[in-house]
């Protein structure tokens, strides 16, 4: 068996490259204090109530040229744990060791350096992942259905934005390199249609037990929405490859399932593979919410029926290992099936589907009681021969975290 993990290309030199993969499993606390690029501010109170804040001249950390402001509180925070933001983004995120390496919940850090995720940068983030062994689910216990028969996942057509407008990708930075995830754009109840919520993976935001949290986290709605070839994107501008932005991740929230038990192979915590990630504009601009750039959200179902009460499921994501190239969206649609990774966690969602490695963390949406389509999982873990993925059902510890990211900026 094999998780579902991002994908991503890590240089040691010229043409040098490697490929590995964190696993998938997720949900528990983690604060992102984010740093936000403008143009040039003083230090006065924020009229959005937010902290008054420091200005630092330079944008060394990326090819941009403005100033960035962090909030006094932020700065303090980052100084206590021996962390030079100028350093920072000029560069010295790339250092991973023990120290600098951040695991605990209210740990993550995640300045915005501008334009780090430039076209280029963000189409190389999509080797294939590791996979592991099927032998590792031998050990399973509770119900779990015959494996279903492979569905071949069918591309999506451009643009991605008229036909699937809550879809894009996570982009994020660890210690082997830059990494790619799949993601969702869900409704914040505490922001009716003007939500600034993402939901992916636990494993896109945190490595688990033996490591901690990822460094430059950002969402790109509608990735390569013309869903141009990788050879197409090349030569790609930014406003091509991104036409409705790069939002960075200013809160997230995964488990202390994932942050506890969480590895490059094996399925602990699989049940509980979920995160929600909060955003906001690298570049600032109109105000505008994420959900009304897109002009879609999708809402999240925490009670979604049993598994053997779900007609049909569908799985969004950019796939990118072999025989996909990462670049352009595809989507399964199948009935679920059960499995069980432990007796004592919640059965997860089974379909058939061939996608594979940087789908992980993509939406799973089901017609909800009410007949419209509602966001009931996403992809999590799947075999090496790529012939199924699973997804945690969402329950009352999902429900938490989404709550807690949904209060947190409640009044902003």
């Amino acid at each position: 068996m094999r998780h579902i993990r991002p994908s991503f290309t890590a240089r040691r030199g010229a043409g040098a490259r490697r490929t590995a993969s964190p696993v998938l499993t997720a949900v528990a606390l983690a604060s992102a204090l984010a740093l936000t690029a403008t143009g040039c501010d003083s230090g006065d109170a924020r009229a959005d109530g937010r902290p008054a804040a420091s200005v630092t001249p330079g944008d060394d950390g990326g090819p941009g040229d403005g100033r960035i402001r962090v909030p006094d509180d932020i700065r303090r925070k980052l100084e206590e744990r021996g962390i030079d933001i100028d350093k920072w983004r000029n560069g010295a995120w790339k250092d991973w060791n023990k120290d600098d390496w951040l695991r605990e919940a209210g740990d993550f850090i995640n300045p915005i350096i501008k334009d780090l995720w430039d076209p280029d940068r963000m189409r190389r983030a999509e080797d294939p992942d590791r996979g592991v062994d099927d032998n590792d689910l031998s050990g399973d216990q509770g119900v779990t259905d015959p494996a279903p028969a492979p569905v071949r996942a069918r591309a999506v057509p451009p643009t991605y934005h008229a036909n699937a407008a809550t879809a894009g990708k996570v982009f994020f930075d660890s210690p082997e390199g830059s990494m790619v995830c799949s993601a969702t754009v869900v409704q914040d109840p505490a922001r009716p249609g003007r939500s600034n919520l993402v939901w992916t993976a636990g494993h896109c935001v945190h490595a688990g037990k033996k490591g901690g949290w990822y460094r430059n986290i950002a969402f790109v709605p509608s990735y390569n929405d013309a869903g141009r070839s990788s050879a197409q994107l090349q030569n790609a501008t930014k406003d091509e490859v991104a036409p409705y932005g790069v939002w960075w991740g200013d809160w997230a929230q995964t488990s202390q399932q994932w942050i506890g038990q969480g590895g490059s192979t094996g399925g602990q915590g699989a049940a509980y593979d979920f995160a929600v990630i909060h955003v906001t504009p690298e570049k600032g601009g109109s105000g505008k919410s994420l959900e009304e750039t897109v002009g879609a959200a999708l809402p999240v179902d925490f009670d979604a029926p049993a598994v053997p009460r779900v007609d049909s499921v569908t799985a969004t994501g950019y796939p990118a290992a072999a025989p996909y190239d990462g670049q352009r969206l595809y989507q399964c649609q199948d009935k679920p099936g059960r499995l069980s990774l432990s007796a004592s966690d919640p059965t997860m969602y089974r379909i058939g589907c061939t996608m594979t490695g940087g789908s992980s963390g993509g939406g799973w949406v089901a017609t909800g009681s009410d007949g419209k389509p509602a966001l009931v999982s996403n992809t999590s873990i799947g075999p090496v021969t790529a012939g199924w993925l699973a997804g945690p059902r969402l329950g009352e510890v999902a429900k938490g975290a989404y709550d807690a990211v949904s209060k947190k900026f409640a009044g902003q």
